[in-house]
């Protein structure tokens, strides 16, 4: 199979869908992969290290697609790149669509096979293209909660973590996930005072054992919520519904219960956000305020770091591609339940029903979807 990676134009992204060294695992298999000019230069990985990994150099991404049968990206592509995409495609990134009515028109106009990062599962249930970026997301959202709480951002001007006889920030995470359970992780290690809530006993009581005394657990009610949210110094929006639009958690109303100066971090800004004020931001402009309270919004936080993310990403989706090359992506989906629940939009049909349901359009399922490719 033909492979292309061309670079990432999301505003300020420099991570890259595939590292050199999984480039040379593609070319050992027999693949051909050609790369754009640059496209890693971002994360560290020069044009020297593709073509020593086999790859072929191409000076745009209009040659990328021209030449590739799948395309292998990071973040779900831009307006100049859907109109780049064509019905003999794969196209395999992160998509997000229920956050984007647009990009889902236009990759339904494009006949293309849409393959989510996101939606591809595991035997456990788990998300496991999406669970490195969360665990970056997460732990960078306590990094950039910390910077924003500062007076010259705008913030309250407190310390995270105090300093003694000065109490630490208070820090409220919403969701026990891999973002919420990153963020935690961070938080505490600085000396926060951390509050979690979520509606899974399951997920409380698991946070509970590996944290014990140093991690409040509350099972989220809206009276709960509505609490912890006015008591908080940071609050981190870390909610996840498998490819659906996340659900606004935290009111406009609310905020004016929040002390000036405090700070949302929210990470399900891609998925539409949990807090009912939040719109994307990117990292040029990461902030804004809403009733006095810090707003930090950034759609493609992992982009920030962006050599950790490439490799990260890149280990995780790499036994994935291997599969789609070698089987043929029509007979690799038709094989795997759960690669297949990564399928999107196929042959001008959303096979994502959570999709479906947020854009009232018709669901097909996937099997039915590429009996018909």
């Amino acid at each position: 199979m033909h492979i292309g990676v061309p670079t990432e134009i999301k505003t300020a992204e420099h991570r890259i869908g595939a590292t050199p060294a999984v480039v040379g695992e593609l070319t050992a298999n027999g693949h051909e992969v050609t790369v754009q000019t640059g496209a890693g230069d971002g994360a560290g990985f020069d044009d020297v290290a593709y073509k020593e990994a086999g790859a072929t150099i191409a000076g745009s991404a209009a040659e990328v697609f021209e030449a590739a049968e799948m395309i292998i990206k990071v973040k779900e592509p831009q307006a100049a790149e859907r109109a780049m995409l064509r019905s003999h495609h794969t196209l395999f990134t992160y998509l997000h669509l229920a956050a984007d009515r647009p990009q889902t028109d236009e990759l339904l106009a494009s006949g293309a096979t849409c393959i989510a990062y996101e939606t591809v599962t595991d035997d456990a249930g788990h998300l496991p293209l999406l669970a490195p970026m969360s665990a970056i997301a997460g732990r960078m959202s306590i990094q950039a909660g910390a910077h924003a709480l500062e007076a010259t951002q705008g913030g309250s001007g407190l310390l995270m973590g105090g300093v003694p006889g000065v109490r630490p920030a208070r820090v409220v995470v919403l969701g026990g996930g891999v973002v919420g359970e990153n963020a935690i992780e961070m938080a505490i290690g600085l000396g926060a005072d951390v509050t979690v809530l979520d509606r899974s006993p399951t997920a409380l009581d698991r946070l509970d054992k590996r944290f014990g005394a140093t991690l409040r657990t509350v099972f989220s009610t809206r009276s709960e919520l509505e609490a912890s949210v006015h008591d908080a110094d940071l609050v981190i929006g870390a909610v996840l519904v498998k490819g659906a639009k996340a659900p606004h958690l935290v009111s406009r109303e609310m905020l004016s219960g929040m002390r000036p100066g405090s700070v949302i971090v929210d990470v399900a800004v891609d998925q539409g956000g949990c807090v009912e004020t939040t719109r994307p931001t990117t990292h040029l402009e990461p902030t804004y305020v809403v009733d006095g309270i810090v707003h930090y919004c950034v759609a493609n936080m992992p982009g920030g770091v962006p050599r950790t993310s490439t490799l990260a990403l890149s280990n995780a989706t790499l036994p994935y591609t291997l599969v789609l090359a070698g089987m043929g992506v029509d007979a690799a989906l038709r094989a795997d339940t759960h690669l297949r629940n990564g399928l999107n939009v196929c042959a001008g049909m959303v096979t994502d029903r959570a999709v479906a349901d947020t854009f009232d359009l018709d669901y097909v399922d996937s099997l039915e979807a590429l009996d018909r490719r």
